[in-house]
């Protein structure tokens, strides 16, 4: 069996420009970067305004296992279905971060067959987008510091500066640093921290920003830490908005690829899915419903953390009006769920316990006032039994289901899954509605979402949590939405808590004002901003040979 490398080195892609002229853009709207990559001129956007919007769709998943889901695989999938039905449709999906790549989780370009290329490229350095928000975060960083030693006019509490430094790796040993050793030339002594680039609030703030001026704005808003007496200080207290948002000049411009059908697709941006909403750019999503009749989406890890951040954070800053929800589920990781030890045998009563998870999600979605079609990924060793039995209980629940094959078949095998988005578009004409008001306080918006979308009986509040809820009221940040930061292997706050956990409580933490992205961080957990690399990192089966192909990439 091939790899997904291989597949993609063997594919026939088409120079950018054809694609690009595809979608009927002139060799004005975008910037060759080599062969099969370009960037789109985000004023692009204002040349199509009054052209009608096409059909948004979200691809989300089954709460993630080990197993695997494919979501990404099924994204690429149904786009290229679409296009081989007629459709004019394209993706729009995130950017990936060299942490993963080199660690254990790979890449975001799908698989198989139904891949985005040129996968290396991308899921390398591709045209340096991460690496620019890496520098424009780091020039925050250095500032602070060099505002600290210069007399501290701002009386920065050293002891209360959230702003930490960024690089695209997994690096453990970045945790908890300590800088400013060596002497007053080198800077005051303070305790700091590393996250990954993608964890940066700059990333949030780029993908939800309309245009460049919304992006300089946001970037004002963030703050960094707070004086001695407790007030918020931003970016722009430090006089460098300008400077830093002229380090993102490239970097809010998406990024045109193609499938290995040639299908076009955009790839911009990538926020942590825990720390921040998990989803690709809003300018790259509006580009691609202006130029497509179907724009194919998707949102980090599964429907109770990146569809409802979707939903409640991306898609009330945008302005958008999804269409339909694709919830992708796979046999084996329903049994891992259930209870499954091995997933490579047929096991009916473990699917029937794990499809609870699937139950629970397929109710969340309906309450954005959504249609809901399930995926099935199929994986060579599931079994027409099972198969028949996620039929039945979709059929229960009142929802589509199709049989998803796209990693062997590529668009072919997303043709069932494709008229099935159709038909529930067509018919259902209702309005995407959000799961609550912004104008509820904080507290109340986290215990709907831990109620309505965990399942949980309640949340408790630690007291520094309960500070911050003080605080955010006296800054005037009451109407942000919640960026819920858990862990993605539960519903609950609980990793090892499978299928459908009832009756627990999510205890939050810690709560952080995102003011630049435009929302407040609700942390339930120890999540990690900072990912470490595991005992056999996949660094180390990537080669090159004399000729720069290379191998071990998945």
């Amino acid at each position: 069996m091939k790899t997904d490398i291989q597949i993609a080195q063997e594919a026939n892609l088409l120079p950018i420009s054809k694609i690009a002229e595809k979608i009927g853009l002139t060799e004005d709207d975008y910037e060759l970067y080599g062969k099969y990559k370009a960037k789109i001129d985000f004023n692009l956007l204002h040349k199509l305004e009054k052209k009608e919007n096409g059909k948004l769709v979200l691809v989300t998943a089954i709460t993630p296992t080990p197993a695997g889901e494919g979501k990404s695989t099924v994204t690429v999938g149904l786009t290229q279905a679409l296009n081989r039905m007629g459709y004019n449709s394209m993706a729009a999906l995130r950017e990936p971060s060299l942490g993963p790549v080199f660690g254990i989780k790979g890449g975001a370009t799908g698989g198989g067959y139904s891949q985005v290329v040129p996968m290396e490229d991308i899921n390398l350095h591709f045209t340096g987008d991460l690496h620019a928000i890496g520098v424009a975060h780091n020039l925050v960083s250095a500032v602070i510091d060099n505002h600290i030693k210069f007399g501290n006019k701002l009386n920065i509490d050293i002891t209360k500066i959230t702003w930490k430094r960024v690089v695209d790796m997994n690096d453990r040993a970045l945790r908890n640093t300590v800088i400013g050793l060596g002497g007053a030339a080198s800077g005051i002594p303070r305790e700091n921290s590393f996250q990954i680039t993608v964890a940066s609030e700059i990333m949030a703030s780029l993908c939800l920003a309309n245009s460049l001026k919304d992006l300089k704005e946001k970037i004002s808003r963030i703050i960094f830490g707070y004086d001695l007496s407790g007030k918020p200080l931003t970016i722009n207290d430090l006089n460098i908005t300008g400077a830093v948002t002229a380090l993102l000049k490239d970097a809010i411009k998406p990024n045109l690829v193609q499938t290995l059908e040639n299908t076009p697709v955009l790839i911009h941006g990538g926020p942590f899915a825990n720390i921040a909403h998990g989803c690709n750019s809003l300018i790259a999503t509006k580009l691609a419903l202006k130029l497509s009749d179907y724009t194919i989406t998707e949102a980090g890890f599964a429907a109770d953390l990146g569809a409802e951040k979707f939903l409640d954070i991306k898609c009330r800053q945008g302005n958008l009006s999804p269409n339909c929800v694709v919830i992708v589920a796979t046999v084996r990781a329903l049994k891992h769920h259930g209870g499954a030890k091995e997933l490579n045998v047929e096991n009916l009563e473990a699917l029937s316990k794990g499809l609870e998870n699937l139950d629970k999600h397929i109710e969340n979605m309906k309450k954005y006032n959504l249609p809901v079609v399930v995926a099935m990924n199929r994986f060579l060793t599931d079994t027409e039994a099972e198969f028949d039995l996620i039929r039945e209980r979709c059929k229960a629940q009142n929802v589509p289901v199709a049989l998803c094959d796209v990693w062997a078949n590529g668009g072919a095998g997303g043709e069932e899954l494709a008229k099935l988005v159709i038909e529930e578009i067509e018919k259902n004409k209702g309005e995407y509605k959000p799961l609550y008001e912004l104008s509820k306080s904080p507290k109340e918006k986290i215990e709907t979402i831990v109620k309505e979308i965990y399942g949980g009986s309640g949340v408790t509040f630690s007291a520094k949590a309960k500070k911050m809820l003080s605080l955010i009221e006296e800054n005037g940040y009451n109407e942000l939405p919640i960026c819920m930061s858990k862990t993605q292997k539960s519903l609950s706050d609980k990793a090892n808590l499978l299928g459908r956990p009832t009756g627990f409580t999510v205890e939050i933490n810690e709560i952080k004002i995102a003011a630049g992205a435009g929302f407040i961080i609700a942390m339930a957990g120890d999540i990690i901003d900072m990912p470490g690399l595991p005992k056999v990192p996949a660094a180390e089966t990537i080669d090159i040979d004399e000729f720069g192909k290379i191998s071990g990439l998945f």
